[in-house]
């Protein structure tokens, strides 16, 4: 029952009708309806609901798409990659590598699917022990290995996801209390815009700070200190890694990140 049940749905959003024989073997028909159509009753709604929490977690993926594309990917994506997991803040775990190997669509596309897993990961990735000044007390920076919470995500993107997003959030609370018109011209006007960005190098770490997902702007020292800190790096060698920056914004970087408690025990 549950392998005809997450089997993808045929046009017209009924059930395939190779799932006809499974159904007379397992349901009984009643006095309204057969036993095939009993059991897409289930079978569509069971699709409509990972269907909606794909279209719920990536509003910035679909502003970047339209909607129409973004139906179509979602659709292809699901039947490649199945829900596997109890919990549907897995269902888009394998949607990266899916717009990278299996079904691209561009470097804008890619981006904005990184950030927004990213977020779902700061949203409820586990928090451990930080790591405070005084646990690196007589400590040389050669000695010193630093973790980052597993919520923290550091990207390297081309275009400037960040803003869309939040613009995309913005124009999606503004579509529940605009016209139906006026929401619709502010979406053209948002993807015309979108189709004039040229890309630049932009680094960005998605964290949480008091339950609240934040993107913050990195720049390129930062983002390869980070990343070498990240990858096993001593402080001293991700420090000598780093391009452009100085003693002073280290000391005024690390301030910052310590504060976010970003630093734990490898």
């Amino acid at each position: 029952m549950v392998a005809v049940i997450m089997r993808p749905l045929a046009a017209g959003h009924r059930m395939q009708a190779q799932s006809r024989r499974a159904a007379q073997a397992i349901i009984k028909p009643n006095s309204r309806l057969t036993s095939f159509e009993r059991l897409e009753i289930y079978n569509r709604q069971y699709w409509f609901r990972i269907i909606d929490c794909i279209y719920d977690d990536y509003p910035g993926l679909r502003a970047v798409l339209g909607d129409t594309k973004f139906d179509r990917l979602t659709k292809a994506y699901l039947t490649r990659h199945p829900s596997t997991s109890f919990t549907l803040r897995n269902l888009g775990h394998q949607l990266v590598p899916f717009l990278r190997d299996e079904m691209p669509l561009g470097r804008l596309a890619l981006d904005m699917a990184r950030l927004e897993w990213a977020h779902t990961v700061a949203f409820d990735e586990a928090t451990r022990p930080i790591v405070t000044a005084d646990d690196l007390l007589g400590k040389k920076p050669t000695q010193i290995r630093l973790g980052l919470q597993p919520y923290v995500t550091l990207l390297d993107v081309r275009y400037p996801v960040d803003d869309i997003l939040l613009d995309a959030k913005k124009h999606e609370s503004l579509r529940s209390e605009a016209s139906h018109a006026v929401a619709e011209r502010q979406v053209r006007v948002h993807r015309r815009r979108l189709r004039t960005l040229r890309p630049q190098p932009i680094w960005i770490a998605a964290h949480r700070v008091n339950r609240g997902v934040y993107y913050k702007r990195l720049t390129r020292g930062e983002y390869e200190i980070l990343s070498a800190l990240q990858q096993g790096a001593t402080l001293a060698q991700a420090c000598a890694r780093a391009t452009g920056i100085s003693a002073e914004q280290v000391q005024h970087s690390f301030r910052a990140w310590s504060s976010f408690g970003w630093f734990c025990q490898r």
